[in-house]
Order: C-alpha cells, then structure tokens, then sequence
C-alpha cells in the first residue's frame, strides 16, 4: 500500500513504463510520458509559489491537461478545489471567497466569472509542455489534504468535503480488487473529473492496477459505446440516468459487438432491468454505493449477484477488513430485516467539511461517519437503500420513501424519469407529488400514469399532485437535484385530491 497519490503513480510507471496509460481523442500518452508532463505541470505551479497545503481552485473540462494539473497538484502535496465548470459566475466568485486560493487554475474561457474576485488567475494551457527538465519530489503525505470536494450545502456556502491522499490511494487500491481488473484491462470514463468517481475509481483504479485509461471530453449516449469499440475500452462507470440513456438509443444487431466487460454503478437497477441491459450489451454489472465523505462504502461482493441491494463493506486487498458498518435507529442498532440510518467507519472517511465545524461533529463521531440514508439490514450481510433521511415523506401519519414511489412511476413505459417530493399539505405533515419527464413520442394523460401508481401502491404512498416537465435538473453526477424542484402550487400541475385518493383507498 502506498497511500499516496504521487506513491501510486511513481509504482505503475517503474512497472510498465512505456505501456500506454491515457487515451484521448487522438492523443496517447504512456505512463513514463503522462509522468514526465506531471512533473512539468509541478514545476510550473512550484515556480507560482505553490507548495505543499497550498489551496488552489480549479475549473475545467475534461482534458489531458486537467489530469495532468491534479496529479501535478498532488505531487507538490497541494489541495485541489475542483469547481463544476458550468457553474455560474456569481458561484465560481463565492467558492474563492469562501476558499480564497493561492491560484485559480481555469480553461482559457472560464476565467472572467474570477477576475473581479481578484484571485490570481493561470490558464492550464500555461502550466503545459516539456520545456522544463526533473521530476520534484514527492511533498505529500498519507494524512495530507488532498481535494476539498464542493457538494450543496444549506446556508448559501458549499459544504467541501475534506478527502486525504490515503483515502483516493486505498480507493485506487480497491477498485481493481472489488471488480477484478487486471493490467490487460482499459478503463473508460465520461465522468467528469471534479467529482470523486472519476478520479478516485476510474483515473487512480487504472493506475494502481497498471491498466489503460479512456477519457472521454463528456457523456454522449449515442456514441458510447462506438468509443469502447474505438479505445478497446473493457470497464466504464455509470451514474445517475446513463444506462437508461444507452437503452434507449436505437437498438443495433451488433450491440453486444464491443469489447466493454464490466460496468461499476450504483443504485443497482431492477433486477430485469439490470440483466436486460447486460443481454444487450454483452457485460456485468456491479452495483456499489458511496459517497464523497467515503469512497469506501458499499458494494457487490466478487462472485455475488445480490439485485436490488447496495452490498456489502469495501475492503482493502491486503489490509483487509478495515470498513465497519452499522445500521441505528435512534441510539440502537438494528437486527436484519429492521431499517435505520447507516453509518461506516474506515480509514478512507473524510477529515470533515472545511471551515464547518458544526456541520462535521453532525456527521462524525469517534470515527463514525452518519451517512444520512436509510437502509434495511439483510440476512446475507448486504444492505438495501430505503431512502435518505432527508428526503422521507411523512403522510397521513406514516413515512414513505420517494424511491419507492418513483420505481413505480418509472417502470410506465410513457415515462423517461421522474422526481417525487414532499410538498405542504394544508392539512398536516406534507402531501406527494411527482415532477414526470414523459417519452416525446407519449400521450397519456397524467390520470393514467395516476391509477398506475394506485395500482402497485398504498393509497398513502400515490401521489396527490402531478406535474410534466420537459426535463428535471440534475447535480454535476447526473442525481436528481430535487432541491430545486418548486414546493409551491404551479399552475400546470394537476390536484388529484381526496376524491382520487378515496378512489385508492378502495382498490
């Protein structure tokens, strides 16, 4: 184990120096080459006066010369503040008041939303090339700051999740050992590069396992699978809506005629659903759940198919059982079959958010990370996702999940996606409602997509409001941003009232 970033990459290129680590588009790059850009970037950034703790935002897309950055940036033993580059500009400013960096670090053409905030401001493209010679030392250690990961937070400032070197190294180390890549394998990733997906799993899962790296600029389900054919990719992660974006490209005879294997994804999907898409496809999938405060979560167990579940504890390859999970309910803990909120304790938990204390001693206690969601113990170790604790509606006296509630609604083959949300009641407590993204080619009335929910539900659980949307908004991982989605009335919803919910009660 070396539980460093720059330790693991120095391992894979003494290994296999002039095998190709990264493609993109057309450019190829060997481990010995990306290592010798790695070095320059640092140097560069070294010359700006950036050293070790030395906090530095970043915002751009997906490109060789942001990876070079980061791990450039890892190497000096410096934080990275990874910004969503399609955030707004008022955004961007507020993350380098609140961060107030050494150095801003932008494509060319995302530098304005910065220039009145006064940060000092280097374009990427600047901190590229081999002009320079040497490769500096390594600065970072274990229990370093590594990436301060910007998630929504309640009060106006982001909430940034304080990760260390140790926990991207462990996650590097894992992933290879939770899914079974070897060094013949070829990871492919579209997710972007200022989340923890990415980097921690695909980028650091590849070079601990001395495999190739596909990056792909952006998601585009109409191409996907031509770049695994194009790369010879054999594993890509999916989040958020992408296998169902794939499944509904037009279908080919050749689908299964692509060199893709593997698939890591999480929640795992219905389990028809789940091997329909592996029929098509010609691949497995493994299901896992994590989160920034903890790339060792949940996941499959090697050899086990437990649908419907998120898994078990991560482990180490050779430090083995270092992840603990349990499941409270108030201050008890529950016994298989019973549900409560899910807490983990490994070494790979976060540091705490930055400049929150409060907001961290509410997750973390001697050890104990609160992740904030629900789940049901199984007999068999693994655990199912019932609902974040945040997000449970309380109706007519009882707690409902919305996942429930939006699995149902889903499975209408008029339905591309949908949110449900607690909305206020005029009652008491709150009352249902599901924001519906409809199939452009389906016409149904949202009385019909209504009695279905009725049909498969309790009469608590069916949704009183309904609303088509053209599309929901989603966070940078492709989630459902349903903090954004209108609590109030809104004039295009249809109120099925307690009329249509009398009409529920009989069937």
């Amino acid at each position: 184990m070396t539980q460093t970033i720059p330790g693991l990459f120095d391992a894979a290129v003494e290994r296999a120096p002039t095998k190709v680590w990264l493609q993109f588009e057309d450019s190829r790059y060997t481990y010995e080459e990306a290592h010798a850009h790695i070095a320059a970037a640092a140097l560069r950034l070294s010359d700006l006066g950036i050293q070790r703790e030395s906090l530095v935002v970043a915002t751009m897309r997906n490109s060789p010369a942001y990876l070079f950055t980061w791990l450039a940036l890892m190497r000096l033993g410096a934080v990275l503040v990874p910004a969503n580059p399609r955030s707004s500009a008022a955004e961007l400013a507020g993350l380098a008041t609140q961060v107030r960096p050494a150095v801003v670090v932008t494509d060319s053409e995302l530098s304005a939303a910065f220039e009145e905030n006064g940060a000092r401001i280097v374009a990427v493209e600047d901190l590229q090339g081999l002009e320079t010679t040497g490769v500096p030392p390594s600065a970072a250690r274990p229990e370093d700051i590594a990436v301060m990961i910007p998630t929504s937070g309640t009060t106006g400032r982001s909430k940034l999740v304080m990760q260390t070197q140790r926990a991207y190294s462990m996650a590097g180390e894992g992933f290879p050992f939770w899914m079974g890549l070897t060094a013949q394998d070829r990871l492919m990733t579209s997710l972007p590069l200022f989340h923890i997906n990415a980097p921690a799993y695909s980028v650091l899962g590849s070079v601990a396992a001395g495999a190739g790296l596909v990056l792909l600029p952006r998601f585009s389900g109409a191409g996907f699978i031509d770049s695994a054919r194009r790369y010879g990719a054999t594993e890509f992660n999916a989040i958020g809506a992408m296998l169902e974006i794939l499944m509904r490209q037009p279908e080919r005879d050749d689908d299964a005629d692509n060199p893709l294997r593997l698939c890591y994804t999480g929640p795992s999907p219905a389990k028809e659903r789940q091997l329909e898409i592996e029929r098509r496809f010609g691949l497995e999938i493994v299901c896992g759940y994590a989160l920034s405060e903890t790339p060792y979560a949940l996941i499959w167990r090697k050899g086990t198919r437990p649908f419907g579940t998120l898994g078990s504890p991560r482990q180490h390859p050779t430090l083995g059982e270092i992840n603990r999970a349990r499941v409270l309910d108030g201050d008890r803990e529950v016994s298989p079959g019973e549900e409560g909120e899910l807490e983990l304790n490994n070494p790979a938990v976060m540091l705490g958010y930055y400049d929150m204390p409060e907001e961290t001693s509410a997750v973390l206690s001697k050890g104990w990370l609160k992740t904030g969601d629900l789940v049901r113990v199984n007999s068999d170790g693994t655990y199912t996702f019932v609902a974040r604790k945040k997000e449970v509606i309380r109706r007519r006296g009882e707690n409902l999940s919305p996942l429930e509630v939006e699995a149902v609604l889903e499975a209408h083959p008029a339905v591309l996606e949908v949110a449900v949300v607690g909305v206020p009641s005029e009652l008491t407590e709150e009352d249902v409602k599901a924001f519906v993204v409809l199939d452009e080619d389906a016409s149904v009335p949202l009385s019909e997509l209504r009695d279905h929910a009725a049909d498969a539900l309790a009469a608590y659980k069916v949704p009183r409001y309904f609303e088509s949307v053209p599309n929901l908004p989603h966070t940078p991982t492709g989630r459902v941003a349903k903090h954004e989605l209108p609590r109030d009335r809104t004039e295009s919803e249809q109120d099925f009232g307690a009329r249509a919910e009398a009409g529920a009660e009989q069937r």
